[in-house]
């Protein structure tokens, strides 16, 4: 092939390409969900020709053959040619985006990506996605943006579905009921429901963002035992050996929608050395920044094994109602009497760490303790610090004038990302 030829066919296939990448050059694509979000990962695709690029790699179950249309949700396979990538949900979330729900394995996920690469679909982040969407879908408010954004963070499926649903109900839908009917509304009803959302919100954030807990107690009372059980891998080293725990050890588990990080901690004692009281500093500080506490006592021992000093750390790092006290070591002949613990220490579960008894018992006094025990997935909540500061506002209004200034800011604020 002469050169002139060559540059010839280069062109022609250069314009074909172009020509391709024209075609879809208005459509775009992003991982919607965090690494480790679960079992669960979303793909949205966005833009003009968006439909036209589903249905390339999208085959429909023979149940689904209906078309996709806004708030519809289509269950069907994602093909590369003649090769499966994975069964997937595709819903239409509003006109021209696509939500592709896809099982949360790295693998899978990237190959999705990778095959919308290949038709012609750009690629970007997460926030890019958002500020398209912002600027070109002028009904999308805030709050759905910023909910749509909090996906990235979510730490379990549960999580996930308690943000999704702040996107098409939950928050949007309540703030923007308070706008249409402020006539019928008395600006006390708005305050009591803000006041609701808030407390609901602190109990939601567990769920969405993770929960931290500390283990906590004097020295060989079997915390390092308890996070092993609980986290089911040796993580911690044990021992007989009084205080062998010198610094903090982390490990993450799955306590039903919480998805918790532990801390186990070095022993809480005024007798150790100087050297040692490093390690005691650092423990007071994992308490402060600590959702709950398992607060470790061996139930073999009698009530003058509680130094009244560890207690004194407790308190001010805690409120009353986030410690857990954990009696471990029922499997010897108990002695401890519960009726002689502080006020603080009353809500009490009996386990045996050593041969994982009463770990069902603790895990759903947990769940209580945190209140996810029977939370309503889809209620309003605040996903953002920013929706729970306008709450906080709203809920000291003085007339409806603030109020719908307030709820205005809330629903149509520029998106800060």
């Amino acid at each position: 092939m002469n050169s002139k030829s060559k540059t010839s066919n280069e062109q022609r296939l250069s314009a074909v390409a172009s020509a391709k990448a024209e075609a879809t050059s208005n459509v775009v694509a992003a991982v919607m969900t965090g690494k480790g979000a679960g079992a669960i990962s979303t793909i949205e695709v966005f833009g003009k020709k968006a439909e036209t690029v589903i249905q390339k790699i999208f085959i429909p179950s023979k149940n689904n053959q209906s078309q996709l249309k806004t708030g519809r949700v289509l269950l069907g396979t994602i093909k590369d040619g003649n090769e499966i990538i994975d069964q997937v949900t595709i819903g239409c979330e509003a006109d021209n985006c696509y939500a592709i729900n896809c099982h949360g394995n790295p693998l899978i996920v990237e190959m999705i990506m990778q095959l919308l690469g290949k038709n012609s679909v750009k690629l970007i982040t997460a926030k890019e996605l958002l500020i398209k969407i912002f600027c070109q879908q002028e009904k999308l408010n805030t709050i759905e943006l910023e909910s749509k954004l909090a996906r990235l963070k979510a730490a379990t499926i549960e999580g996930t579905k308690i943000i999704a649903n702040q996107i098409d109900f939950g928050l949007a839908r309540t703030t923007a009921n308070w706008l249409e009917n402020l006539d019928d509304l008395q600006l006390d009803e708005i305050k009591t429901q803000c006041e609701k959302i808030l407390k609901a919100t602190q109990t939601a954030g567990l769920i969405m963002y993770g929960c931290k807990i500390a283990i906590v107690g004097q020295p060989n009372t079997g915390k390092s035992t308890l996070l092993n059980c609980l986290c089911g891998r040796q993580k911690a080293i044990v021992t007989d050996v009084r205080g062998t725990t010198r610094d903090w050890v982390s490990a993450f588990c799955k306590i039903g929608p919480l998805s918790v990080e532990l801390f186990d901690t070095a022993g809480l004692d005024e007798k150790l050395s100087t050297s040692e009281q490093a390690a005691q500093k650092e423990t007071v500080n994992i308490l402060r920044q600590a959702d709950l506490v398992l607060f470790v006592l061996d139930g073999s021992e009698s009530i003058e094994q509680l130094d009244k000093k560890v207690i004194d750390k407790l308190v001010p790092s805690q409120a009353e109602g986030t410690i857990l006290t954990v009696l471990n070591k029922s499997d010897l002949e108990f002695h401890l009497k519960t009726d002689k613990l502080p006020s603080i220490l009353n809500n009490t579960v009996k386990i045996s760490a050593k041969l994982d008894t009463g770990i069902d018992e603790l895990r759903e006094k947990i769940l209580k303790l945190s209140g996810t025990d029977n939370f309503d997935l889809r209620q309003a909540v605040c996903t953002t610090t920013r929706q729970e500061n306008l709450l906080i506002r709203l809920t000291n209004a003085k007339s409806k004038d603030i109020a719908v200034a307030i709820i205005t800011e809330l629903l149509n604020a520029p998106l800060s990302v």
